[in-house]
């Protein structure tokens, strides 16, 4: 074993050299090897000659050789000289910024920063990562207002302390509100610092502190976006936007700026109108849309364009709110009475007066309050206290349209338009409207009574004028059944006169009988008509009318057969003679009473020429006795008719 190990010893050195050979180039020659993901961090434990060497009061990184922290550090490489009881170098890690993240700087040395500043100004050192050059530029200890973003720096962590933290991002529809934690303080009267331009959005913060950037509120915001911003500069408040409904108007009031010329002219003088960008109350208003607006410098105050509803009405309220304080009026009227009752007041602001509106109210609140409330108000209990509640409730209309006109000029002179003014429920006592309610009720029955009196009467008319209807169609039928009978009778006339043309002789008599019968007939059915007519025409009206007009053209139809009659028996008497008449009329009165006109028995003799004999008369009063006693009676009527017409021819014939 002695011998193995005499043999093989310097196998042992070598394996020893091999695992310690950076401890002993680093005794040889003070050889350091920094890795490639490495900083080395040099500390120098004494200065050998010379007490220059010794770091100034207040320093902690020495830069010209003096003894203690370095600032300068070794890269990635090779390095001789470093011998290890004069120096010390420490491996540190690259310091590494995440994707969006930034790293905030706090240098443990260097200048003071001055008085009233609590950030170092930014200097050339190559984002923090030669701290030699660092101090040798004037950088100052303390929180630095440069930052270095996203990536691998090589940082010397003796000086530089790196924290990392979050980039600031703005959402959509959305505003940063910025206020500065340094730079110079905010003028007097103001509330906000100046604007300055070309920082890129508190970005460069160096650059907003060395164009007179001040410390505070700031007028510029920032959009929605990314940014790398120095929480230690920067406070950063995230709002909505300002949205400006269709409808509305946003009237801008700005507290900062310049003092601006009033552009409302001497009549208005309620307050200040100025141009845009100056401080008070812009002209021009802000139309639908979005806006970036900073609420902590300037306010805008929504005025509605449109019809706007406001109701005195404890039950409801429109979705604007406006007049969610705004309740029923209760007011007294002249007779002592409390009623209540409710009123919607239309407005209308105009675009170019909305600015005039807020400079003399402030809101439209106020407006509300201030104006509207007590001017529908007392108007309506003004009103009340002249009238009764009975002539208030009677005397709507006319009062709605007083309040409309008088309500109209008081709005005139704050630059709003009365659109229309709506009285809504009024509610009277109750006890009074039980007494109005009864009096209605019996005024009601009695319209009632009074229109059921004139529907029975003109039912009344009605069923008369419906009977009279009804009696048209018989008043026509009937007439018309009178025309067709004297068509029918003309015609058979015609026809009679026809025939008797051709047999005059022989059958004369019976066609004037026809034409006789049938005009008869006619007059009769005309009569008949004419009665009936007149019977269906005033049955409605009296009874005895038509017992009369029935009796008279019962006599008129007797009459006209009677009439008929003898004419024919007198145009009969004409044709066949008295005698011969009279024979055929006994003749035909016995045939119808099947009276034997030859008897068992004939008596005969002679007689002469022109009298007759004794038989013959016997005969005659026989065959009478055994008549009709009418008939009889008609026959001896017309025999002595026809011997009186015969008179006369005899007289002429033997004078």
């Amino acid at each position: 074993m002695e011998s193995l190990i005499s043999n093989y010893w310097w196998v042992l050195v070598a394996l020893l050299c091999l695992v310690l050979y950076k401890y002993i180039l680093r005794f040889l020659f003070g050889m350091v090897i920094v890795p490639e993901d490495r900083i080395g961090l040099i500390t120098k434990k004494f200065v050998l000659l010379g007490s220059d060497r010794e770091l100034p009061d207040g320093r902690i990184i020495a830069i010209k050789g003096e003894a203690g922290f370095q600032g300068k550090t070794l890269a990635p490489g090779l390095y001789f000289g470093m011998w290890f009881w004069q120096y010390s170098v420490t491996m540190e890690q690259f310091t590494i910024i995440p994707e969006g993240k930034i790293g905030l700087i706090m240098a443990k040395d260097g200048a003071e920063i001055p008085t009233g500043n609590i950030l170092g100004q930014k200097v050339e050192s190559d984002n923090f990562q030669d701290a030699v050059k660092f101090l040798e530029n004037g950088g100052q200890r303390g929180r630095q207002t440069a930052y270095i973003t996203s990536g691998s720096y090589r940082i010397n962590t003796m000086l530089f302390q790196v924290s990392v933290t979050d980039m600031v991002r703005i959402q959509e529809s959305m505003v940063g509100i910025v206020t500065t934690l340094d730079g110079l303080p905010i003028e007097a009267n103001q509330i906000a610092g100046k604007l300055v331009e070309g920082h890129n959005n508190f970005q460069d913060f160096d650059a907003f502190v060395k164009q007179g950037g001040n410390r505070g509120l700031q007028p510029q915001v920032i959009l929605a976006g990314s940014y790398n911003l120095n929480p230690w500069a920067i406070q950063l408040e995230e709002i909505p936007m300002t949205e400006i409904a269709i409808g509305y108007v946003g009237v801008v009031i700005s507290f900062i700026g310049k003092e601006g010329d009033d552009l409302t002219g001497a009549d208005f003088k309620h307050g200040n109108i100025v141009a845009k960008g100056s401080k008070g109350v812009w002209l021009e208003p802000l139309g639908p849309g979005k806006y970036p607006i900073n609420k902590y410098i300037m306010k805008v105050e929504l005025v509605p364009t449109t019809n706007l509803v406001l109701n005195w009405a404890s039950a409801r309220s429109e979705a604007h709110n406006l007049d969610k304080n705004l309740s029923t009026i209760t007011v007294r009227s002249r007779d002592g009475f409390p009623f209540n009752l409710d009123v919607a007041q239309i407005i209308h602001v105009p675009t170019t007066e909305a600015p005039k509106v807020i400079a003399r109210f402030g809101n439209m609140v106020n407006l509300v309050s201030q104006v509207l409330e007590p001017t529908i108000g007392n108007y309506f209990r003004n009103s009340a206290q002249g009238s009764d509640v009975i002539a208030f409730l009677s005397t709507r209309k006319e009062r709605q349209e007083s309040a409309k006109e008088h309500i109209r000029k008081v709005l005139d002179e704050y630059n709003v338009n009365a659109v229309d003014t709506l009285i809504g429920d009024i509610v009277p006592p109750e006890s009074l409207m039980k007494t109005l309610t009864d009096r209605k009720i019996a005024e009601e029955q009695k319209v009632t009574y009074e229109t059921q009196k004139q529907a029975q009467e003109t039912r009344q008319g009605m069923e008369k004028e419906t009977a009279i209807a009804d009696m048209q169609k018989d008043i026509v039928k009937a007439q018309q059944s009178v025309e067709i009978a004297e068509r029918t009778a003309s015609a058979t006339v015609k026809k009679s006169e026809g025939d008797a043309a051709g047999v005059k002789l022989a059958v004369g008599a019976e066609a004037e009988a026809t034409k006789m019968r049938a005009h008869a007939e006619a007059e009769a059915t005309k009569a008949r008509a004419q009665a009936d007519s007149e019977a269906i025409k005033l049955r409605a009206s009296a009874e005895a009318e038509q017992i009369s007009l029935t009796g008279s053209a019962e006599a008129g139809k007797i009459l006209a057969v009677g009439k008929s009659t003898a004419e024919a028996y007198e145009l009969a008497v004409k044709a066949l003679g008295g005698e011969n008449f009279t024979r055929y009329k006994i003749t035909e009165e016995l045939s119808k009473g099947n009276v034997k006109l030859i008897p068992d028995v004939l008596i005969g003799g002679n007689g002469g020429n022109h009298g007759g004999s004794a038989m013959d008369g016997l005969l005659g009063l026989k065959l009478m006795e055994l008549m009709d006693p009418e008939k009889r009676k008609e026959v001896v009527d017309v025999a002595e008719i026809v011997e009186t017409k015969q008179k006369p021819k005899k007289d002429n014939i033997n004078p």
